[in-house]
């Protein structure tokens, strides 16, 4: 008998802090940066981002998206037997926020203890990094090396951000969000597919690191906008269409387009490529921002709950990322 892997739960958490974009245009006048709702809204289509707490750490956020996806799914964590966690973001240089969380969820309850032991790790591929994780968990589990995986996207992109650098401070927030993928006879995850091209790792990158105590080179992101844009809008295509035809589906099997939430326009002109209206789109990155490898998550767990995205649906979920890497997804819930 074939086994395949199926979501069933999803959770999301955002942290308390929501900042539309008049309160941050209100706290970068008072460093003399200059910008408004109306200048963010035209060029990203985002008017409000949640930023979390100096105290709370990507597997904090983490931990509450899990536990949704675990009520969600009508488990507790002593049914999970594998962790993996997308983030740019951990808590530590080492060990992973995945063995973090692990820890986390064990306290919940007595009963929650039987999580400890089983295999948890992190993968960073940035904003397509859920994708990238998805893709791991479906194969572990069609191997037979797990039955019931969490798949976690969890950031704190607030971090990072130069608040001197109006053009990156405004686009991303903080956030986590998390499916539960488990065994199952009939498909769910159709198909991935996934790429990088380490040539453009400077168009998108935090350049700094660590060294002997000290930071060396730059902690804060840096983007070149443009090139992101040119290269995010054909390599989405590329990718989902790939998914497709390893399915032997075509445009019009798919219900729903959740794609990472970084840009309407990006969106937008992705849709558009892909022949899909844009009321197939889901969209989040307004009142989200950009928050990177939990987008995804967040925004099908947004859509999950509101009703959209039902049992039976085609999903086309696809991101891109620093690295540069980007891929999608093709799955039914």
């Amino acid at each position: 008998m074939t086994t395949y892997s199926r979501i069933v739960g999803t959770g999301s958490y955002l942290p308390p802090r929501r900042l539309t974009n008049a309160d941050l245009a209100a706290e970068l006048a008072t460093r003399g940066i200059e910008t408004s709702d109306e200048w963010i809204v035209e060029r990203t289509g985002i008017r409000a981002r949640h930023f979390a707490a100096p105290d709370v750490a990507s597997s904090d956020l983490g931990l509450q998206a899990c536990l949704r996806a675990l009520e969600a799914a009508n488990i507790g964590p002593a049914d999970i037997d594998l962790i993996i966690v997308a983030t740019s973001t951990p808590d530590m240089v080492f060990p992973s926020t995945a063995c973090i969380l692990q820890n986390k969820l064990a306290q919940t309850s007595d009963a929650a203890r039987g999580i400890l032991g089983c295999p948890a790790f992190d993968v960073q591929a940035v904003c397509s990094g859920f994708v990238y994780a998805l893709t791991v968990a479906d194969a572990m589990i069609k191997t037979g090396a797990a039955r019931r995986a969490l798949v976690v996207g969890a950031e704190v992109f607030s971090r990072i951000l130069d608040f001197n650098d109006r053009t990156t401070c405004v686009l991303f927030g903080d956030g986590a969000g998390a499916v539960v993928l488990e065994a199952s006879e009939t498909p769910g995850i159709l198909a991935s597919d996934l790429h990088a091209d380490g040539r453009h790792v400077g168009i998108l990158c935090v350049p700094g690191n660590v060294s002997g105590g000290n930071v060396l080179g730059d902690p804060l992101l840096k983007m070149d906008g443009q090139a992101v844009f040119k290269l995010a809008v054909g390599v989405l295509e590329s990718a989902a269409r790939a998914a497709l035809a390893k399915a032997g589906k075509t445009d019009a099997d798919i219900d729903w387009l959740i794609p990472h939430q970084a840009n309407i326009r990006i969106m937008q002109s992705t849709a558009k490529r892909m022949k899909l209206p844009l009321d197939k789109l889901v969209v989040t990155v307004d009142q989200h921002g950009n928050t990177s490898a939990a987008s995804i998550p967040l925004a099908l767990d947004a859509a999950v709950r509101s009703g959209k995205v039902q049992p039976g649906h085609t999903v086309m979920l696809e991101g891109v990322g620093g690295g540069f890497t980007w891929g999608a997804v093709l799955l039914t819930l």
